[in-house]
């Protein structure tokens, strides 16, 4: 560690600490997470889920783990630095994004979500705070701490991701769950971005399932027995609400934008669409070409992004 120093604490969370960090030789900025658990050997640090999916996982819209270091016992991993967090972002902003700006940057966080899947792994905790960003022009997945591979077999533990993104066979304790339930997520992430307000908001597990029926009405059997078995496993009756159409609660959206976040919050799972798909419904409402970057060198000799 002696090759970094540290500038500020940029994070605490319940695994490790992040900061701020610089080489010493090169100047760079980077990311440092310490990990708060010793680790004694080399082997049980690159068992690590984390680890062992971003050896595997190299994409422009994925973080870059630029090394791992084990001091003392103390493991280190050190990271591409970015800005700021989607979180971050959005909180500080007064004025809407608008719609061209919101497209972009789903289309990138859709970008990095299918290269994952395709790749074997779900990550399981989509959220606005794993979402680095710099500026609104470049967003990148990060902390893959809870990742895992889609082909590894359940059960799987029942708590993962932070609840107002949890999907709700998840909250209903299935532990056969896999990759849509990062489409959910990513379906929650996209509205919090129209409005800057979290889709729904739950104080509990119950909560969340009552905020999300009152928006999304109440499930439909036919559609979701699989739901009602969960449900009636929990000994949990799902409340009567009727369906809110989300253009009501997002009324600047536009219709095909509706549809996809609409369709990435289907109760039943297997029919929520993949990301590939979701990156196929977005095209039609983005001009790629506008919107394609490319790095470019500012007067400064950072590396920024312009559009083509």
């Amino acid at each position: 560690m002696n090759r970094y120093i540290t500038l500020n604490q940029l994070g605490d969370g319940t695994y490790g600490s992040v900061v701020l960090g610089q080489r010493v030789d090169t100047g760079e900025k980077v990311a440092i997470k310490r990990m708060k658990r010793k680790y004694y050997s080399w082997e049980e640090a690159m068992n690590l889920r984390e680890v062992k999916s971003l050896k595997k996982l190299s994409h422009a819209n994925l973080v870059k783990l630029k090394e791992v270091i084990r001091e003392n016992d103390t493991l280190y991993f050190v990271f591409e630095y970015m800005k700021e967090n989607l979180y971050q972002l959005i909180r500080d902003r007064d004025k809407f994004l608008p719609e061209s700006i919101i497209r972009n940057m789903m289309f990138q966080v859709l970008q990095g979500l299918a290269f994952m899947h395709r790749h074997g792994f779900f990550h399981r905790d989509m959220k606005p705070e794993n979402l680095l960003c710099m500026g609104t022009e470049l967003v990148k997945i990060a902390d893959f701490g809870l990742a895992r591979e889609i082909r590894s077999r359940p059960p799987y533990t029942d708590y993962v991701s932070t609840r107002w993104y949890r999907a709700p066979e998840v909250l209903l304790h299935s532990t056969a769950y896999s990759a849509p339930i990062d489409l959910w997520a990513v379906g929650c992430i996209m509205a919090e971005l129209y409005t800057f307000r979290p889709l729904f908001p739950g104080n509990s597990e119950i909560d969340q399932i009552f905020k999300i029926c009152a928006i999304l009405g109440t499930p439909d059997k036919r559609d979701w027995p699989e739901g009602y078995t969960l449900a009636s496993n929990m000994n949990f009756k799902f409340p009567q609400f009727r369906r809110v159409p989300l253009s009501t609660l997002i009324p600047h959206a536009t219709a095909d934008a509706i549809n996809l976040m609409e369709s990435m919050l289907a109760y039943n799972p297997s029919k929520r669409p993949t990301a590939q798909q979701s990156l196929r419904s977005l095209q039609p409402l983005t001009n790629l070409s506008a919107m394609r970057r490319v790095p470019t060198k500012s007067t400064t000799g950072r590396t920024d992004w312009a559009a083509k």
